[in-house]
């Protein structure tokens, strides 16, 4: 065994609990366990089913759908060794610098998906099928394929950022209504203007690593446009929402106004990098306070 192998051993046997949370990209799971959960919390709240007397399934929605999008940015992470190198925001993650070798994230990520879909099976089979689904999703049809062929790729990626309210909503309540469609088409619609901020930010490590992201593709003030479109559907999305109340209507109106307001001054402003940024801290503000307005609001219904 050579030096350099001994080295790689000796990293990947030290990894750390810093190493394994970017490994499964923490902030992904943190957010998207957040509407996982707040899609639990209003099916507890509009069904009127009881929280407390459903313990088992608050814990097993909760973490199972923490554990398969943990999976999912393990996954990620395994297929994208190839690019991240090429990448500023990337190069450092620890399947980059040895601290995890390929073979140990793969076996993590294994490990992490079916633990999470069996906790999500024994919700209700719906819950569990969504949540195989949604790895699929993220793993085979974005991360393997789409993120690296096709331009839609931040579209096609937003299909699984949008199933975990889903996921909780089907934990307690197994049927379609209107409020877990809306849940799942507001996450859906503000995936691209967030993440299509991040890649007008990154545009030139973009290219560099072949991804062909919209930015890279179509040009800047394309993207800007696109990034109008979702947020102007975002403003209507609220009009089906009366089942959370007045407050809540107005609220997410108000919201997705500000939101309009900076995405139509991106026309005009010159720095787009730095309106880029605005947006990008605008999203994150933004699914914040809808989401925990949700959870609250509900209290009073």
């Amino acid at each position: 065994m050579n030096q350099i192998e001994k080295t790689g051993e000796l990293s990947a046997s030290r990894f750390t609990v810093r190493d394994f949370t970017e490994l499964v990209k923490i902030g992904i799971v943190n957010s998207n366990t957040i509407t996982a959960f707040t899609g639990m919390w209003l099916a507890f709240q509009l069904n009127g089913t009881s929280f407390i007397q459903n313990v088992d399934v608050i814990f097993f929605t909760i973490v199972g759908s923490a554990l398969i999008v943990a999976a999912s940015g393990a996954f990620n992470n395994v297929i994208d060794r190839d690019i991240d190198g090429i990448m500023e925001r990337t190069k450092n993650r620890p399947t980059m610098t040895g601290k995890i070798s390929g073979k140990r994230a793969l076996m993590v990520a294994l490990v992490l998906g079916v633990v999470g879909t069996i906790m999500l099976f024994m919700t209700t089979w719906q819950a569990g099928v969504l949540g195989v689904i949604g790895v699929f999703l993220y793993v085979v049809v974005y991360s393997l394929y789409a993120k690296r062929k096709l331009v839609s790729n931040t579209v096609i990626g937003s299909f699984s950022g949008a199933v975990p309210p889903l996921i909780g909503w089907f934990a307690v309540e197994p049927s379609f209504s209107i409020v877990p469609i809306m849940l799942f088409l507001v996450m859906f619609c503000w995936q691209p203007p967030h993440f299509y901020a991040i890649a007008i930010k990154r545009k030139d490590e973009y290219a560099a690593a072949g991804i062909p992201m919209l930015p890279v593709v179509k040009g800047i003030e394309r993207t800007k446009k696109s990034m109008f479109f979702w947020v102007i559907l975002l403003t209507i999305l609220p009009f089906f929402m009366f089942d959370l109340g007045i407050v809540y209507v107005i609220l997410a109106t108000l919201l997705n106004i500000g939101w309009l307001a900076l995405s139509i001054y991106g026309f005009k402003m010159e720095d787009s990098i730095k309106w880029a940024k605005w947006m990008f801290i605008y999203s994150l503000n933004y699914m914040t306070i809808l989401f925990v307005a949700m959870v609250v609001i509900s209290i009073f219904l």
